[in-house]
């Protein structure tokens, strides 16, 4: 009999590569959503599924207090919410980085899975070298993710 999982998926989870590299909404919720339980059972589950970094988009170096404590390494970047071309490099180091460490399973957030995270991750698929092609590593990320991405994720892409 399989193991029944404790905790609360993240809303919006996604694996990106398979056991190495995911996406999510917040860690807890967004706004005023945001519950400290919830965020509790959310790394709950992530420990449960393998994850052992946490990458946050979020922005303030703060909000990844609450994974350090919870024994996941973790990383912050200090972009602004609407991320422009120039700042695409600086995060995409920030994600290699993390993959990079011996044994990371990496969950990548922002507050919302939306075009600006999409435009990021076919980004890095570009500069890890996974792909060659903008238009297959678009294709790949909207079919993964589930949604087109619209003109404030493609321009992103283009910076690769």
């Amino acid at each position: 009999m399989a193991k029944k999982s404790t905790g609360l998926e993240p809303r919006n989870f996604t694996w990106v590569i398979k056991g190495k590299l995911a996406v999510s909404e917040r860690i807890g919720g967004y706004g005023f959503q945001h519950r400290k339980v919830r965020r509790e059972e959310e790394l709950i589950w992530l420990e449960e599924a393998g994850i052992t970094t946490i990458v946050s988009l979020y922005g303030p170096e703060q909000s990844i207090l609450p994974y350090e404590a919870a024994g996941f390494r973790s990383s912050a970047t200090d972009v602004p919410v609407d991320i422009e071309p120039e700042d695409v490099e600086d995060v995409l180091a920030v994600i290699a980085e993390a993959i990079d460490e011996e044994d990371s399973v990496v969950l990548i957030h922002r507050d919302t899975v939306d075009d600006t995270l999409a435009g990021l991750l076919a980004s890095y698929l570009l500069y890890s070298g996974k792909l060659e092609d903008p238009i297959v590593a678009t294709d790949v990320i909207q079919r993964i993710l589930g949604f087109a991405i619209g003109p404030e994720g493609r321009r992103l892409i283009a910076t690769a």
